[in-house]
């Protein structure tokens, strides 16, 4: 008899707590599923690699970092902030960062390449730029590539 009224309690907690979780038949169960929350911010991650090599087909991966800049610059790159910012300024145009900068550099021929994708802003980037070497891609006109 102890037993019977141990599993009638127990049968009684349970139904409370289902009926309580999941709510009435006519209740929040038959309820359309919540839509799925919006950000106030378009997409902006990004994941960049370099490697040796003259293309990205050929080259292994010898560093790689992640940028984010919505809603606010974080992640592995060394210079989240500046490079969002250059970003920014650039309308997110990869090319116009990787080109050259001011820094005096070898002529060593010693390939790199960098790529960069994710998403800008909510669009889709993918890119892929190879340098003379690394002098070179550490001194194009932005920060971005300098990781």
């Amino acid at each position: 008899m102890h037993t019977m009224r141990n599993t009638a309690r127990w049968a009684a907690t349970l139904g409370l707590t289902a009926a309580t979780v999941c709510g009435s038949l006519t209740g929040s169960a038959l309820a359309a599923p919540a839509a799925a929350p919006t950000s106030l911010y378009a997409p902006s991650a990004l994941v960049l690699t370099v490697g040796h090599g003259e293309s990205a087909a050929t080259a292994d991966a010898a560093r790689a970092v992640t940028l984010n800049c919505a809603p606010a610059p974080s992640g592995t790159h060394p210079a989240a902030a500046l490079a969002c910012a250059e970003l920014r300024a650039a309308g997110g145009d990869l090319d116009v960062l990787a080109g050259p900068g001011g820094a005096m550099c070898t002529k060593q021929y010693d390939p790199v390449v960098v790529t960069v994708d994710g998403v800008w802003r909510g669009k889709r980037v993918s890119f892929e730029r190879a340098f003379a070497n690394e002098c070179v891609k550490n001194a194009a006109a932005s920060s971005l590539f300098a990781f």
